[in-house]
């Protein structure tokens, strides 16, 4: 029985293990990023990919994540790639790269803006600019001036064809070459001429990010430089830097020390500038500013290329193009570098260990940068899936207008349109942000050049732009014209989130709803007393700035956190008004008339607490905030019509919250020149003329100059030391405060500090302009853009206030139509001031009560503190 049953079971189990062999050899890996670099020849590139974790395909594969390819590609490929896909290459390049075309471009730039293309020599194109430079010759004959000329082909490389002459009568017009002048004063290193080669990576064109490699190659001449005579005119191993050309004369060195040999590292020429007290900052800057001039020369050609190639892919999406392209830079005497010619496909072999070195740093760092992604391509598929369902189903985010519509429904569709488009463009700046989040934690040796982080710099290169896209694309490409000319197209996030909230407000009043309220979201005051009984309150807020989440607070509640404060630690906050006073009626505020004591807007509740209250020890909402300061004697007119003289009243302890609800807004008033009824409290804003707007203002920027940030159990001087002693001692806390603000605080707790300020505003433009509904005020949406500024990417707005650099809060006023008064300009300002002292307080208190700025308090996300 057994020798019967095993041949049985042998024949019956050996093709099933076959088969799953197969399976095995056809199923494709997973989780892997896929290269194909059958179009290069250099081994470094193979040596990065693999370096990389990248798998190599098979050389006709055209699906791999990443193609490589020596040379360049035609733009039917570059129209075949799938979103996910990557190419080293951009069409239209060859604008700049070609030298005949790189000089008539760089013709039409100089004509217009010849102050800022003064970095290229004076170029002619034969034959077709023949004549102009026999008359150019002719005219230095007659000032018995003789210039040398050095004559390239049009579309050549590695030297070869290159000659200099001294007698440009000789040169015959049939011939397609380029004719120069030549730099005849280069900076000399150790008697020898030298050019710089300078990596750039583009990572996009739509919109144009620029990185700049910070190394490069010193390619040396290999005979000592004299100036050009009818004697030496032939010795190209003197007057040339190519490397292909100095490489085959004997006195070429290939020593491998980075001080010696005719092939250096821009790193070690650097250092050598700076052992001879030369600027390299302004060496660098000189390089950058060149590079960017350059490629914006080349920016209308290569989107437009780009969009012709790829016209179904949506503005500001990944781009399956980047480029390396190697820059060709001569510096003359005085260190003013100029620009030889540009590489779409520079040399990466590595005959020296100077080569491989920086050349593996500039792929290394460059595919870095690119961030390709295993999930890349599942997500591409995803969205052409869902994509072609909407098409198919006719599924779109907007409706058509139908025939015969009301001008309501008109009314109606703009404003759906418009709100659709301020979604997809804020979409696409949160992805870029996301993008240069990467970029700056991957840039290696990079550094981003394009769009440059100075304010002044980024809009010269905006207008060189403008002008090169009506230099290159008048009369064409109209719809490209459009989108540059689009305001959305340079608006911040802020700015875009505050005019979809403006498209909210007018669609509730097209539709007819109760307006939501906005802002900062208000929160019930604490209770007096464990026995004060007030009714549950629900504030909900949908503002795009909010953290989302509605509050309640009912009588319970307040009885439950009696009973547990007497169990936990207490820590009582004081909130001194020294111009106001309050009456306690059941736990609420009856107001009196008095001739002395007039009340002020404050952050706190205005009722006093019967006790201490419980706080988080690390939330900045335990910060009692404001404080009122100002001499008994001074005048304050609280409208146009009427002015309340303010005395000082004594200090009186106040429990704090973030927010408050419409029943803790409320003030006591007196009037110094006539009685106010109960009728001169409803709402101002109807028919207010400019002058009464004018008086409102100046007495907001009044309150608004006399609130303080208060430091929790201290005085006012003791908080304002608290303050002066961070900002003297800034060196050392700088990057505490940085790492706190920036880094420990995700953007619902930076949210929660900068509320502090906002509700202790909302309460004071509440009072002053006796406005039941805040949010209509063009004042209250005024301070809104400024903490959304402050707010902006993770909290950097209100960072570059201590830095004084990047982009500054400004700038939304820059964006808007309405103009912006002295007085706004100047409550905004203080607004400022105030959310960078209470981010130093909540630092300095944080630190303190946990030794050091670390701890978070699982109070945070109590919506009662």
């Amino acid at each position: 029985d057994n020798h019967g049953t095993a041949p049985l079971t042998l024949s019956s189990e050996l093709p099933y293990q076959s088969t799953i062999k197969r399976k095995v050899r056809k199923k494709k890996k997973n989780g892997v990023i896929t290269a194909n670099i059958a179009g290069t020849k250099y081994e470094i590139v193979r040596v990065v990919i693999q370096e990389m974790g990248f798998v190599k395909t098979r050389d006709e594969d055209e699906t791999a994540n990443l193609i490589w390819s020596d040379c360049a590609v035609q733009q039917e490929k570059i129209a075949e790639l799938q979103n996910y896909q990557r190419i080293n290459h951009f069409p239209g390049m060859g604008e700049i790269c070609r030298k005949d075309f790189l000089a008539r471009n760089m013709t039409k730039m100089i004509k217009s803006q010849p102050q800022e293309y003064s970095f290229i020599p004076r170029t002619w194109i034969f034959p077709a600019e023949y004549t102009q430079f026999q008359n150019y010759v002719k005219e230095l004959k007659k000032k018995r001036r003789q210039k040398t000329f050095i004559v390239k082909p049009a579309n050549g490389a590695m030297g070869h064809g290159i000659s200099l002459i001294r007698n440009g009568e000789k040169l015959q017009a049939q011939d397609h070459l380029i004719v120069q002048e030549y730099l005849d004063k280069p900076f000399l290193m150790e008697g020898y001429k030298f050019d710089l080669r300078v990596y750039i990576l583009v990572t996009s064109c739509d919109p144009l990010k620029i990185f700049l490699y910070h190394d490069g190659l010193v390619r040396m001449g290999t005979e000592k430089y004299h100036p050009p005579s009818d004697s030496n005119l032939s010795q190209l191993y003197m007057h040339l830097t190519n490397y292909s050309v100095n490489k085959h004369n004997e006195h070429f060195e290939r020593d491998e020390t980075e001080d010696k040999g005719s092939k250096r590292s821009i790193k070690w020429f650097t250092e050598f500038l700076e052992t001879n007290n030369l600027d390299v900052s302004k060496f660098w800057s000189d390089i950058s500013e060149l590079v960017v001039k350059t490629l914006i020369v080349a920016e209308p050609h290569v989107l437009h290329a780009y969009r012709m190639c790829r016209p179904g892919q949506a503005p500001g999406s990944d781009s399956v193009c980047f480029e390396v392209l190697g820059f060709d830079i001569l510096l003359d005497r005085k260190l003013k570098p100029w620009l030889l010619e540009i590489n779409r496909a520079p040399s990466f072999g590595t005959d020296q260990k100077i080569d491989y070195d920086v050349k593996k740093g500039v792929l290394l760092n460059a595919l870095k940068l690119l961030n390709i992604r295993t999930s890349d391509k599942r997500k591409n598929l995803a969205q052409q899936k869902a994509e072609a369902q909407k098409r198919l189903y006719g599924q779109g985010p907007v409706k058509k207008l139908l025939p015969g519509s009301s001008d309501w429904e008109k009314q109606r569709h703009t404003l759906e349109r418009r709100k659709q488009e301020l979604k997809e463009r804020l979409a696409q700046v949160r992805k870029q942000i996301s993008k240069e989040e990467h970029e700056n934690r991957h840039m290696g040796n990079y550094r981003r050049i394009y769009p440059p982080d100075d304010k002044t710099l980024l809009e010269k290169y905006e207008s060189l732009l403008a002008t090169a896209f009506q230099t290159f694309l008048a009369g064409r490409a109209a719809s490209l014209q459009r989108e540059m000319n689009n305001p959305l197209k340079r608006m911040k996030e802020e700015d875009i989130l505050d005019l979809l909230e403006q498209c909210e407000i007018d669609d509730e009043k097209l539709t007819g709803k109760c307006p939501r309220q906005r802002g900062p979201k208000p929160l019930c005051s604490m209770p007096e007393s464990a026995h004060s009984s007030r009714k549950p309150k629900n504030h909900s807020s949908d503002s795009s700035c909010d953290s989302g989440s509605s509050v309640s607070e009912s009588g319970e509640e307040t009885e439950k956190e009696d009973l547990n404060e007497k169990k936990e630690k207490k820590v009582s906050y004081d909130l001194e008004e020294n111009k106001y006073k309050s009456l306690e009626r059941s736990g609420r505020m009856n107001c009196k008339p008095s001739n002395k004591n007039v009340k002020s807007p404050s952050s706190s509740s205005p009722t006093p607490s019967t006790g201490p209250i419980r706080r988080s020890v690390s939330c900045p909402r335990s910060i009692s905030i404001l404080t009122m300061q100002s001499q008994g004697t001074e005048q304050r007119p609280f409208s146009a019509k009427a002015s309340l003289q303010m005395q000082r009243a004594s200090s009186v302890n106040r429990s704090h919250s973030l927010s408050r609800s419409p029943s803790s807004a409320r003030f006591s008033q007196t009037a110094t020149l006539g009685t106010m009824n109960s009728s001169g409290s409803e709402s101002l804003l109807q028919q207010k003329t400019k002058e009464q707007e004018v008086a409102l203002t100046k007495e907001t920027l009044l309150l608004i100059n006399d609130l303080r940030v208060k430091f929790p159990g201290k005085t006012n001087e003791e908080s304002e030391l608290i303050i002066e002693d961070i900002m003297d001692n800034w060196k050392y806390h700088k990057t505490k405060v940085s790492s706190y603000w920036l880094v420990k605080l995700d953007s619902a707790k930076q949210r929660k500090v900068l509320d502090i300020v906002r509700t202790s505003v909302r309460a004071v433009l509440q009072h002053v302009w006796k406005a039941p509904d805040i949010e209509n005020l063009y004042l209250y949406r005024l301070f809104n853009r400024v903490f959304n500024r402050l707010l902006w990417s993770h909290g950097q707005g209100l960072w570059n206030c201590f830095c004084n650099s990047g982009s500054s809060w400004e700038t939304i006023f820059s964006k808007g139509s309405e103009a912006v008064t002295p007085e706004q300009l100047q409550c905004c300002q203080r607004i400022v001031q105030l959310c960078k002292h209470c981010l130093l307080v909540v630092y300095k208190h944080s630190s303190d009560s946990r030794g050091s700025p670390t701890g978070m308090s699982h109070h945070w996300d109590d919506t009662r503190y």
